[in-house]
């Protein structure tokens, strides 16, 4: 069994645990069931979603948030690239990758891939496979600035706060049902939510533009 979390920045700019699921299988399904949830509760929009290749996910989106973009976590997109690199190769490969996703457009970005692609894949033809396959899935973040692009570019956020989860609940290695463990869990992000009282580093700029690429024509 594993906890599913979905983190949310409001319009204010601050974060807050929306969703806590207890769940065996990621699969479209489950995905479209944890998503119809926040629609039940009350959540409206939803702008931009940033998640890892998780099952399923990309259809249930579709499905239940049709106007919501899908950005690829740009890390974990490294992290799994530079997971078929050796440890020699690995410093100048994740330079190479830093051209594709600080490049100033996405035709740049575009043509960084391809360059990059073409240097390594003798040596190791599979590692940007995933870059061409998922292009459509990582290219919506060149549309924003920089100051947009810290926002969403990394799911670190959910990192962070599922060590917070560790450490809250270290002393217990067992939980006895998934209500004891769903319990745990959201009596630990209500300590957690208390200390975040401010909103996101330059967040006036981000929502601004946040609401001209997507909440003007809504």
């Amino acid at each position: 069994m594993a906890a599913y979390i979905i983190l949310g920045i409001n319009t204010d700019g601050k974060k807050d645990v929306l969703s806590i699921e207890i769940g065996k299988n990621e699969s479209s399904k489950f995905w479209l069931g944890v998503l119809n949830s926040l629609k039940n509760r009350g959540v409206k929009d939803i702008f931009i979603i940033c998640a890892d290749g998780l099952a399923g996910i990309k259809e249930s989106i579709n499905t239940a948030f049709p106007n919501a973009e899908y950005q690829r976590c740009i890390v974990h997109q490294v992290r799994n690239t530079l997971k078929h690199v050796s440890y020699k190769d690995m410093k100048a490969f994740a330079n190479d990758l830093k051209s594709i996703y600080h490049a100033p457009n996405e035709e740049a970005g575009f043509k960084a891939m391809k360059s990059v692609s073409t240097k390594w894949e003798g040596k190791y033809p599979r590692s940007m496979k995933s870059w061409s396959e998922n292009w459509d899935l990582v290219s919506p973040i060149f549309k924003f600035s920089e100051a947009v692009r810290k926002v969403i570019y990394t799911t670190n956020a959910i990192e962070s706060l599922n060590s917070s989860y560790t450490r809250l609940n270290r002393q217990r290695s067992v939980f006895p049902s998934t209500i004891s463990l769903q319990k745990a869990l959201y009596l630990a992000a209500t300590e957690i939510v208390k200390k975040w009282t401010l909103p996101l580093r330059n967040w006036g700029k981000v929502y601004g533009e946040l609401c001209i690429m997507y909440y003007v024509w809504r």
